[in-house]
């Protein structure tokens, strides 16, 4: 019995001490790979490389846009320094190059006048723009440190060589150009412009160029030339008779075409004497335009002007006694016809500042005419007829102070009021 239990136990305890080995091996293996796992976990956010004074510095960022990110960073910006891009964009890719240009003096030496600007750009252009110092085409510019660091401090200057401006008029056309060239032929050559055997120049090829000097250059004889010229657009008129004269809508707005024109034009002694149009082609339709205006009173009947005058008269002040005495007149001079002298029969210099008034056969400007004078040069027959309320006394005040007619026949004038005042 002794001799079994001994035979059975060895292979039981190896068994025991297996399983126990196993068990032990499996969790240092999970351990190790739950371990290495977390070791290997990425940070999250955005990569940045960040650019500043020659250095370069890469972060890691979960920031909302650049500002914020170079704040991460610890990088300081100035309101003058520049950011590309800038600071108030967001972030939205996984990398960024971010440039930082740190704004320094210059001092910008523009002929007799030095400025001085703290900008962060690059170029002249930049520069000069910044400050509103206009560069052009031909100007040149150098930039360097500045060499007088008691005087200017540390930084840079620019200095700019202005171009000279003339009036040059190269084939019949002008305009202002600039050149650092110091004589004609060295403008000529700095503009590529190579003369034919049939070109002038209206000065020496050796004549220095200075501010304001008119040069031109022309072929002598016959040549073509193609110019774009305007097309105007046609303005079409819709007459409102309810409107007031004056009154203005643009319905359509006009826009002027354009035409591309060949002429054969004749140069002698480098001025033209003739010029033909060969052939004409529109590059651009013109739009007309269409217009509303104001005709009221354009097109009345004498029976309407006798009924606006009326009332015209009436709205200015004027008794109803008073208005007919008046109308007596008018009816009598031009039964309220409008055309030729108009209403008054106005003549000489009165007919003349009638006529140069807008529209002046309409009924309203002869009688917008008529109160002028009556509250101008005429108001003694305005301040007579006013202070009679008679019918034929208003008439006679008018005949003899305003109309000063030869032949008057008061009687017929006098009837015609009372028959106005009866119709009204």
């Amino acid at each position: 019995m002794n001799s079994l239990i001994r035979k059975s136990a060895t292979p039981f305890g190896a068994l025991v001490l297996s399983v126990l080995f196993l068990i032990v091996m499996a969790v240092i293996a999970i351990s190790g790979v739950t371990s290495a796992a977390n070791n290997n976990t990425p940070k999250s956010g955005r990569l940045i490389t960040i650019h500043d004074r020659g250095t370069e510095k890469v972060i890691l960022t979960q920031s909302a846009n650049i500002g914020d990110a170079l704040k991460d960073a610890g990088i300081v910006i100035d309101s003058k320094d520049a950011v590309e891009p800038a600071v108030t964009d967001k972030l939205v890719a996984t990398d960024y190059q971010i440039n930082i240009y740190r704004a320094r003096p210059v001092i910008i030496v523009d002929g007799n006048t030095r400025s001085k600007a703290i900008t962060p750009y690059q170029t002249a252009q930049q520069i000069t723009s910044s400050v509103g110092i206009k560069l052009y085409d031909e100007d040149t510019t150098v930039l360097e440190r500045t060499t007088d660091i008691i005087a200017d401090g540390a930084g840079l200057q620019l200095t700019v060589t202005r171009a000279t401006p003339f009036a040059f008029t190269l084939y019949g056309k002008t305009a202002i150009v600039r050149t650092q060239s110091r004589t004609i032929a060295g403008m000529l050559a700095e503009k590529g412009i190579k003369l034919a055997a049939s070109d002038r120049v209206s000065l020496g090829l050796d004549t220095k160029i200075t501010e304001g000097l008119a040069v031109r250059v022309w072929r002598e004889g016959k040549q073509t030339i193609t110019v774009d010229e305007p097309i105007e657009f046609e303005v079409e008129k819709i007459k409102d008779a309810d409107r007031e004269v004056g009154y203005l809508l643009v319905k359509t707005v006009g826009v002027k075409g354009s035409r591309s024109v060949s002429y054969e034009v004749t140069i002698q002694d480098g001025a033209e004497v003739k010029r033909t149009e060969i052939v004409s082609i529109t590059t651009k339709q013109p739009v007309k335009q269409v217009q509303v205006i104001g005709a009221k009173g354009d097109y009345t009947t004498p029976g309407e002007n006798e009924t606006i005058t009326w009332n015209f008269l009436i709205a200015n002040g004027f008794t109803r006694n008073q208005t007919a005495g008046i109308m007596g007149n008018l009816m009598q001079e031009h039964h309220f016809n409008t055309t030729g002298d108009g209403l008054a029969q106005w003549t000489d210099g009165r007919r003349a500042k009638l006529y140069s008034m807008p529209n002046p056969n309409n009924i309203y400007t002869q009688l917008s005419f008529l109160m002028s004078e009556l509250n101008g040069g005429y108001a003694g027959v305005r301040d007579a007829i006013k202070s009679t309320n008679s019918v034929d006394q208003a008439t006679y005040i008018f005949q003899n102070q305003f109309e000063r007619c030869g032949i008057c026949m008061e009687g017929q004038r006098v009837q015609y009021a009372y028959n106005v005042l009866a119709s009204h």
